[in-house]
């Protein structure tokens, strides 16, 4: 196990602690991260597109001109596709795009990126993740701190003050374990994570590889 520094806002050492290799010193596997970002996108998709087809654009009950006679083609109705302001010939409609992956192949995505970061140099263990005054200003602060310009904040229960502190920060997000995403992580591309918080990501990333049957 690799041993890491406990910091405070104020980047000094409080302690010391081991991360487990299984969930921060494993294989990072791009294929599933890949497959995991388009889940996370596609149902985040709102499917709310929609064009009328021919029976559903208004007007069209009579015949635009006579049979013959015209030199045009016939034509049976306004409303038809080949005509300006007629319907749209297999439109899009709404739908939900989202669809379900196995919980194992999220264990392993979320085990892959965290192995990324902890690699890379870009997980940061914090001892207390606490707001003294819940204000933005102070929290900016801390940040600043401690080095990331962009980072998710993993912290082991949602704290109110801390979420009215960083709810108008574009640069950082703020959650409980229960809120981990590869997506965030990727796109944040930094974690701060809270002592509390570690019990849980352990159980948001499995059971233990020499567990596993």
């Amino acid at each position: 196990m690799a041993k890491v520094d406990i910091i405070d806002w104020d980047k000094k050492k409080v302690g010391q602690v081991e991360l487990d290799p299984n969930i921060f010193e494993q294989p990072v596997k791009k294929a599933v991260i890949h497959s995991l970002v388009k889940w996370q996108l596609a149902s985040r998709r709102r499917g709310t597109h929609k064009a009328k087809n021919k029976s559903e654009v208004s007007g069209g009950g009579k015949k635009p001109f006579k049979q013959k006679g015209t030199g045009s083609a016939r034509q049976g109705s306004s409303r038809s596709p080949l005509n300006v302001g007629g319907g749209v010939v297999f439109p899009p409609t709404p739908r939900d795009y989202s669809y379900t992956i196995p919980k194992k192949m999220k264990q392993v995505g979320l085990r892959s990126v965290l192995s990324h970061l902890f690699g890379s140099g870009r997980i940061i263990i914090l001892d207390d993740m606490k707001s003294a005054d819940g204000k933005t200003k102070e929290l900016v602060g801390y940040l600043k701190n401690i080095g990331f310009e962009k980072a998710v904040l993993i912290d082991g229960k949602s704290d109110l003050k801390m979420t009215r502190a960083t709810r108008n920060l574009k640069d950082y997000r703020y959650y409980s374990t229960d809120g981990l995403n590869v997506y965030d992580l990727l796109k944040y591309n930094a974690a701060i994570i809270s002592k509390d918080s570690l019990d849980g990501i352990a159980k948001r990333c499995g059971p233990k590889i020499s567990e596993k049957n």
